[in-house]
């Protein structure tokens, strides 16, 4: 495992309780960061232990719990360098006339919403200091469009043109903005989801495999980095191969 300096970095991790988050949360902390991780589900962040992180129950798709979150998590830190908006749910599967109107406004409140009230909340503290990285856990759902999931290859579009909007706006500042895309990951995530639809997914990937949590927690790693000083407002794909542009 290659050695990324995170040395005396504060993160936040949306959704860090499990999956594509925790699996990110563990390689920072690994990397030398300390980490605050948000998640909404109280019975599950009581299970994590590992040193160097804090845990505190946030609701994405709520600004208040957005802007309470942040006050608690700066009496700890004192500074956010770095922020992963990786919340997320996927939805039910189902054409998009018969989606039921509720399942569509929770999914783009979490997926999309959810990202741009925590930016919202977190770029001033970063303009403040000069510095900051952010990375944005989009799909490639939002480039490709998947059927059967609607709601959520919209939200996952809407998450690349927040990054490439907000990477233009803080391009005058030390402040990195990127997102990624990568394939569907077996995580906790596919319980959301028809077993027709996993295998779709599965059927469009060239390497015929779903993407592994850690390879995903990797180049976020790199991409949250001071090394990462140059690229803002950019897609990096993770797709075993599908992604078409």
């Amino acid at each position: 495992m290659n050695k990324i300096d995170l040395i005396k970095r504060n993160a936040i991790v949306t959704g860090g309780a499990q999956g594509f988050g925790l699996a990110i949360v563990e390689r920072f902390i690994s990397s030398g960061a300390k980490v605050a991780i948000w998640d909404k589900d109280q019975e599950i962040l009581n299970k994590i232990n590992i040193d160097n992180t804090i845990k505190k129950v946030v609701d994405v798709s709520s600004y208040n719990s957005v802007l309470n979150g942040l006050e608690a998590t700066l009496i700890e830190l004192g500074q956010i360098d770095i922020l992963v908006n990786n919340a997320g749910i996927a939805g039910p599967s189902y054409k998009t006339w018969e989606y039921p109107n509720e399942e569509w406004q929770k999914i783009i409140d979490i997926d999309l919403t959810g990202v741009f009230y925590c930016c919202k909340a977190i770029v001033p503290l970063m303009k403040e200091k000069n510095y900051g990285r952010i990375v944005n856990i989009s799909s490639i759902a939002g480039k490709e469009g998947n059927p059967n999931a609607m709601p959520y290859s919209a939200a996952k579009a809407g998450v690349i043109a927040l990054t490439k909007s907000l990477g233009k706006e803080l391009a005058d500042n030390n402040i990195s903005v990127n997102c990624v895309t990568p394939a569907a990951a077996k995580t906790r995530i596919f319980d959301q989801i028809s077993k027709e639809h996993i295998d779709y997914m599965l059927s469009k990937i060239p390497r015929n495999r779903f993407v592994l949590v850690e390879e995903l927690a990797s180049l976020v790693t790199w991409m949250v980095s001071e090394e990462n000083s140059f690229t803002t407002g950019a897609v990096f794909d993770l797709s075993g191969g599908r992604a078409t542009y």
